[in-house]
């Protein structure tokens, strides 16, 4: 096994990282901002080294920095969590040429499905559907009017590099089509340094339902379940859970068939995601490939009673999959909440700062992974995850009851927290009931605008 592994990210990502390589016998080492110098990643790892400034594009987006941090330390693999540099084919080009594992799939694989508009038409010539939508990127505003007109309305406009709702903008005319394609442009150029679009066909009201893969060097691969991810705002997840309440056995089934077959088209190995979107009848498809683990990874942990994150390093490492994923079944079922660092009764705004007072929930099927305490400082530098409140149980009914009564058992004073807006949904005859979809808060804040506390300012 390894001997010592990088972890090339921060907060709760990195503390889960260190935490599977404490299991395993390896040591780590942490890389750091300064801003982050008080971190847990930072205190729990075995070695730390400050690679930069607060910004992550002077810190956690500095690959010769990592780099240099990984020969010091002298490591022989990088694991890059999610986020920063973890789907960048450079660097994991830079690891290999460096001599270093990383901890992740191959460059080719990374650039094959980075790609947004690259892994539509991967996944066209792979069998597996997809909406309607560009062949490819789209140039300027008026090459897009004329796919509009073939396609229809209403459409999603999308960065071919995004991720995490950035660059993504609806169209249900040529006016709004125009703005939305210039405007996620911009943002796309702004986020990810590369501003290229391209169309897709607006499925509305749907389901998005995301599944998990496993994959080892020897072409072995495997899926762990769906997760339903359809509780988001504005293109950004704030509850996932497993199994999905929407879809059927049969359409599970043919959708990890199709994930799969995708994931052997582009050779792929380690772990990833293929998501897609599942309209009201029942009909899915292909929207994009995460090529690295997920936020949201502990909920098919809790349900299939795996470490994703151990497998991760297994495979990099060279080990086939075990047998035993070839009979996988769900034994529980789980909810993730993420819990952000924001005021959701003023439109979400951020809200960094000190935490003077924490306090965790606990007790029978509850998971909480974060990396935040009393006395810690939430930067406003990066993202405002706090953390992630995990409840499972044998059905559905009471993981919603143990995520009720952990969410009402959160302390938390000196910054504002989603933890209110959480407390809200959980209550919903909809959501509990199962029925949700990707519109389901925009219409929940609209439903109760008059009884949510006031905005301040």
């Amino acid at each position: 096994m390894f001997d010592k592994i990088l972890i090339a990210n921060r907060g709760e990502i990195a503390l889960r990282i260190i935490r599977a390589c404490k299991e395993l016998g390896i040591k780590t080492l942490a890389v750091y901002s300064t801003a982050d110098v008080d971190s847990l990643h930072v205190q729990l790892a075995d070695e730390a080294i400050c690679i930069g400034k607060a910004t992550s594009q002077d810190s956690y987006l500095k690959i010769d920095r990592i780099i240099s941090a990984a020969e010091i330390g002298d490591v022989d693999a990088i694991h890059p969590g999610y986020g920063f540099l973890a789907e960048n084919a450079h660097f994991a080009e830079v690891c290999e040429s460096c001599n270093i594992k990383f901890i992740g799939p191959k460059p080719a694989a990374i650039r094959a499905m980075g790609d947004k508009a690259v892994a539509r038409e991967t996944a066209r010539k792979a069998g597996v559907p997809i909406t309607p939508g560009s062949s490819g990127i789209v140039e300027t505003d008026q090459a897009a009017l004329k796919i509009a007109k073939q396609i229809g309305y209403p459409i999603m406009i999308k960065a071919v590099a995004g991720g995490g709702g950035r660059g993504m903008r609806q169209a249900h005319n040529d006016v709004s089509l125009v703005q939305g394609f210039n405007s996620a442009r911009m943002e796309a150029e702004k986020a990810f340094n590369n501003g290229a679009l391209y169309l897709e066909k607006l499925i509305e009201n749907p389901h998005h339902i995301e599944f998990q893969i496993l994959a080892d060097k020897y072409g072995k691969i495997v899926h762990v379940g769906e997760r339903d991810c359809s509780i988001q705002r504005r293109n950004q997840k704030l509850l996932e859970e497993a199994p999905s309440p929407y879809i059927t056995p049969a359409v599970r089934k043919a959708m990890g068939r199709a994930a799969i077959k995708l994931a052997h088209a582009v050779e792929y190995e380690n772990a990833g995601t293929l998501e897609f979107l599942v309209d009201d009848k029942m009909n899915f498809y292909f929207m994009e490939m995460n090529t690295r683990i997920q936020v949201e990874h502990p909920v098919t942990e809790e349900v299939y009673g795996v470490d994703l994150v151990k497998e991760q390093i297994k495979i990099a490492f060279g080990e086939k999959l075990s047998k035993d994923f070839d009979d996988l079944v769900p034994q529980k079922h789980a909810i993730e909440m993420r819990i952000n660092a924001e005021d959701p009764f003023n439109d979400f705004r951020p809200s960094p700062g000190k935490i003077d007072l924490f306090y965790a929930p606990g007790g029978h099927g509850i998971r909480w992974d974060s990396h935040v305490y009393s006395g810690y400082t939430v930067p406003p530098y990066y993202d405002s995850m706090i953390g992630k409140l995990i409840a499972f149980g044998s059905d559905r009914a009471t993981a919603m009851d143990r995520m009720s009564r952990a969410l009402d058992e959160f302390i938390v004073r000196g910054i504002k927290t989603t933890v209110p807006f959480g407390q809200l949904i959980l209550k919903d005859p909809d959501f509990r009931r199962g029925r949700y979809s990707t519109h389901f808060v925009e219409g929940f804040l609209k439903q109760r605008a008059s009884i949510l506390p006031p905005k301040e300012g």
